[in-house]
C-alpha cells in the first residue's frame, strides 16, 4: 500500500505543479483554464510558493494541495486518481486551516465526490451568463 506525505513546495517542484496543472484530463477540472508557461509560474510561484504542499508517494510527487485566500487548490496526477491521495491531501491541509473553502465547478464530479467524502457540504452556485 503507498504511503503518501506532504512536504513544502520548493523550487524543484515548480514545474511538476505546472506540468499537472495544464495536463489534459486535469486542467478541464479547474475553473480557470489556460496555458501556462514556464515564466508565468516562476512569477506566480515566487509569489505563492508558501501556500502550497506536495503531496509524495516515496519520493515521486503524486499531486498538490494549496491554500490561496482560504480557497482549496488541489490537483492528482492521473496515475493516482482514485487511490485516496486527493482525500489525503484535503484531509492534511484542513488540518492546517480547517476554515478553507473549496470553488468546484458544479460538472466536475470528481472533485464534487472527492470534496464531499471529506465532510464538504454544497453550499453556493456561482452563475455566469455564457
Amino acid at each position: 500500500m503507498a504511503k503518501y506525505r506532504l512536504v513544502k513546495n520548493e523550487k524543484k517542484y515548480w514545474e511538476f505543479i505546472r506540468n499537472l496543472r495544464t495536463m489534459k484530463g486535469v486542467a478541464e477540472g479547474f475553473i480557470a483554464q489556460r496555458d501556462i508557461t514556464p515564466k508565468q509560474q516562476e512569477k506566480y510561484m515566487l509569489k505563492y510558493n508558501d501556500c502550497f504542499y506536495i503531496c509524495l508517494n516515496e519520493r515521486e510527487p503524486v499531486g498538490y494541495v494549496g491554500i490561496i485566500d482560504d480557497d482549496i487548490r488541489v490537483a492528482t496526477h492521473p496515475s493516482y486518481q482514485g487511490k485516496g491521495v486527493g482525500t489525503y491531501m484535503i484531509n492534511e491541509i484542513i488540518n492546517l486551516n480547517p476554515t478553507a473553502i473549496a470553488k468546484v465547478k458544479v460538472d466536475n464530479q470528481a472533485s464534487l465526490k472527492l470534496f464531499e467524502s471529506c465532510g464538504f457540504k454544497r453550499k453556493y452556485y456561482i452563475l455566469e451568463k455564457e
